[in-house]
């Protein structure tokens, strides 16, 4: 038996107000490519099948022609809802749709959707379980909700029997050891109420995860997130994005190995002066599919710029994200006025004071002119007004 594990498309997500349907559409194609090439039995999506709970049409066409043409190629898919999902609407026209073999998991109604396939080495049993709040199965975490759901369901799970889990919760590993997280992540309270021991899946062979962005796996056992097909936020521009391709032979034999993708046009930071980043010889040493790519870019100037934005979507035309470094540090905490307000001092060395003390650095002669011709218009109007 084999399957690819993929989870969190976030179909119709927005990054900086930039659609990404044309990003997951060259994606997803991608994904059907991997699948029909490995011979795939089935491909599981382990929830946030869409970014929002009431997806646009653009969102559900390009969902409806990813999945026609996996199950057009005689590829099973097995998908359940996330908790960016509204499991009703993910969930329509299930009972029809899984006599062409897509299976969903979307409300849930007091049981697990349990869908069994057949190799040669017997059933292999996928447990779909959607993400569910706690409060809906009258429990107060989600490891009790876990634990409920999983109570409430006939199976019998043994060293002779193939249980694969499919679901989509804040799973953490063995001793407390929590999954790595980038910035795209939403809904996530670490250490709080939504942290799911991975023990609970311990009698599974394979844990098929969504929700955490990041591929990796939690602890010893086959408890994996596959991580999202695409990167949503630049905290994850380091690094490369992967479907786990599963093969499962008899019992207790479960290989997972990464495939790895390849985006329509990658995340990347880039840092430096503005006049460096655009100059003839720094664009030499890049490709053309390099400058297509969505960039978060640091400015280093000191001066003040004209439309930066504009300049280097001259030559980057995907420039989502300007940082300027001369407005300092995000981090650096509350700033210390004691310094400037202990004493009486005339405007101009209080603003100079003020300045050195957010800059590092001592105003130079033409921004000190600036200033007291700034200071001597204002006290000259004042004077008329009073």
């Amino acid at each position: 038996m084999k399957f690819l594990h993929t989870a969190d498309l976030h179909i119709g997500k927005k990054l900086h107000e930039q659609s990404l349907l044309e990003d997951q559409r060259f994606i997803l194609n991608q994904i059907a490519d991997i699948a029909k090439r490995e011979k795939v039995d089935a491909v599981v999506i382990a929830g946030d099948v869409y970014d929002r709970a009431v997806p646009q049409a653009e969102a559900v066409c390009l969902l409806d022609h990813f999945l026609t043409t996996l199950v057009d190629a005689g590829i099973k898919v097995l998908m359940i809802s996330g908790n960016h999902d509204s499991p009703e609407r993910v969930a329509f026209a299930d009972k029809l749709l899984e006599a062409r073999g897509l299976y969903i998991a979307g409300p849930y109604d007091g049981s697990l959707k349990e869908v069994v396939l057949e190799d040669e080495f017997g059933p292999v049993h996928f447990v779909l379980m959607p993400y569910v709040k706690p409060a809906v199965v009258g429990a107060k975490t989600s490891e009790e909700a876990v634990l409920n759901m999983l109570s409430r369901q006939p199976m019998t799970l043994s060293m002779h029997q193939r249980y694969v889990m499919v679901t989509h919760y804040f799973v953490t590993g063995e001793a407390g050891e929590t999954p790595l997280l980038s910035d795209s992540e939403s809904d996530v309270n670490v250490g709080g109420l939504d942290n799911v021991p991975g023990d609970c899946f311990a009698s599974f062979c394979y844990t098929a995860l969504g929700h955490i962005h990041r591929p990796q796996r939690m602890g010893s056992g086959a408890i994996y997130y596959s991580g999202s097909p695409l990167k949503y936020s630049f905290s994850e521009a380091v690094g490369s994005k992967c479907v786990n391709l599963v093969e499962l032979q008899e019992p207790g034999s479960v290989r997972a190995s990464r495939i790895p993708l390849k985006p329509l046009r990658d995340l990347r930071c880039i840092r430096g002066r503005l006049e460096e980043l655009i100059n003839a010889e720094v664009l030499k040493q890049l490709s053309e599919t390099e400058r297509e790519d969505y960039l978060q870019v640091t400015l280093t100037d000191l001066e003040e710029l004209i439309d930066p934005m504009g300049t280097l979507r001259s030559v980057y035309p995907n420039v989502l994200h300007i940082i300027l470094e001369k407005n300092g540090p995000e981090s650096a905490g509350e700033t210390d006025l004691s310094r400037i307000v202990g004493e009486r001092k005339d405007t101009v060395t209080m603003f100079s004071d003020f300045y050195e003390l957010l800059r590092g650095e001592t105003m130079d002669e033409v921004r000190e002119k600036i200033v007291r011709e700034a200071v001597w218009e204002a006290e000259k109007e004042c004077d008329r007004n009073s």
